[in-house]
């Protein structure tokens, strides 16, 4: 059983290849960083140099 509900729509969206993209209401909502490089990642994370760039959408 999961530990929330994800909607599509508000959590997710199918791109145009039919992939499942989370939103940065997802990521925040999980809260914490998969080191994936999310196209929406509000963490900051840059997968081609595995670090984070600091920025201020986690307070929001």
């Amino acid at each position: 059983m999961a530990l929330f509900e994800i909607k599509e729509g508000e959590d997710f969206y199918y791109n145009e290849q039919g992939y499942k993209v989370f939103t940065e209401k997802f990521h925040l909502k999980r809260g914490h960083c998969c080191k994936s490089g999310c196209r929406h990642c509000p963490y900051g994370y840059d997968k081609k140099t595995d670090t984070f760039i600091k920025t201020n959408k986690i307070n929001k």
